[in-house]
């Protein structure tokens, strides 16, 4: 038994079952047992690889984004680079090597990182020494300004609430103890909850036995970028795993080792996420003043952008074992079996750019849904 879980059982047994928001967060954010909190948890080495792991293209495609993005909106000087969760630091060091290729646009990029884990945090300083980047516990404290937000597998990251529907109603599912074997289970609330702004109308008359999740936090982090971005410009590139449409369906999972693990078995030594809800991210953004753009898949943003021709350049001067890791590692980005339909790119602007760069196709649907 990890310490996290002892914590957390002796917190059942004191208060009773806890939300599923609660659980996740303590897993993954407890200041001592957090899974983020002690140890560097990507790579081969690690629990999971993300995409500026798999190849430096993937960076350097972002970089560029962000410089035709802001020469688009005019090239407001200053502005902020924020990007929220950044992993090491690897794709914001090769976002910002492709975009040293602008020399207006690095001087005028004033570079801030949302970062809550200290191991992290210290990767992304040694990654990026040669940038003067600014730190935050949270996005709300990134000064007043024009800003770039780039998001890449961050929302996934965050606590989600799960509610299971019976024959009288929506209620709350927690984690809490067998009264038989002791061991951590998930069990439902016994009072009913008002589902009023909470449950779409698409799921609200779901049949009983279906589970909905919402995020909490998405909708407040969103909201901040979408007023930001409303009041002083330019845009936000949310890339991650998840869905366009609302529906019921569970998708909490653990991974460990690459591998899919038991949510409600090594607290604070594997990670928890859960699928990403484009169309709230998208539909707070709005009401906050934003335009959101997408989301489209991923390979076909990536392929839009030239992520193939700048994978051929690069490898022609690697050697062969290079050049098939370069090759490699694009496919895996854009496969239609894999990474390239199950990520989602979603951007949000100001409304005075018009279409950025990678979505020009169906601007509003998922690309598959012509």
């Amino acid at each position: 038994m990890t310490p996290l879980e002892q914590l957390i059982r002796d917190r059942i047994r004191d208060h009773g079952a806890m939300p599923v928001s609660d659980y996740m967060a303590l897993a993954l954010a407890h200041p001592d047992y957090g899974y983020y909190r002690k140890a560097d948890p990507l790579g081969r080495d690690g629990d999971f690889i993300t995409a500026p792991e798999i190849t430096q293209v993937f960076g350097e495609i972002i970089g560029l984004w962000c410089v035709v993005t802001w020469r688009q909106a005019g090239m407001p000087t200053p502005f902020h680079l924020v990007e929220l969760g950044p992993g090491r630091g690897t794709l914001m060091a090769d976002a910002m090597r492709a975009a040293g290729n602008d020399p207006d646009f690095i001087a005028a990029a004033n570079l801030h990182l949302v970062e809550t884990s200290p191991i992290l945090r210290s990767r992304q300083q040694a990654q990026l020494q040669a940038h003067d980047a600014t730190w935050h516990l949270a996005i709300d404290t990134v000064p007043d300004g024009p800003c770039l937000y780039i998001a890449n597998e961050f929302f996934d990251a965050l606590a989600i609430d799960q509610y299971f529907r019976t024959a009288d109603g929506w209620h709350r599912r927690c984690v809490g103890l067998d009264p038989v074997t002791d061991r951590l289970k998930f069990v439902i609330d016994r009072t009913p909850i008002n589902t009023e702004g909470l449950v779409p109308p698409s799921v609200a008359a779901a049949p009983a036995g279906s589970l909905f999740e919402h995020c909490p936090e998405c909708p407040e982090i969103t909201a901040i970028m979408g007023r930001r971005l409303a009041s002083d410009g330019i845009a936000a590139l949310i890339i991650d795993y998840g869905y366009w449409h609302q529906g019921s369906g569970e998708t909490l999972q653990g991974v460990r080792g690459h591998q899919h693990h038991d949510v409600l078995m090594n607290l604070g030594d594997a990670d928890l996420t859960a699928h990403v809800d484009f169309s709230a991210l998208a539909a707070t953004a709005e009401t906050a003043g934003a335009i959101p753009f997408g989301p489209v898949l991923q390979g076909t943003f990536l392929s839009n952008l030239g992520i193939e021709a700048r994978t051929n350049k690069l490898a022609a001067d690697q050697d062969t074992t290079q050049a098939n890791l370069l090759h490699s590692g694009c496919h895996r980005l854009i496969d239609p079996q894999g990474m390239g339909t199950l990520f989602k790119v979603l951007a949000l602007t100001d409304g005075k750019l018009g279409v950025p760069a990678g979505f020009e196709l169906l601007p509003g649907k998922l690309d598959h849904e012509a």
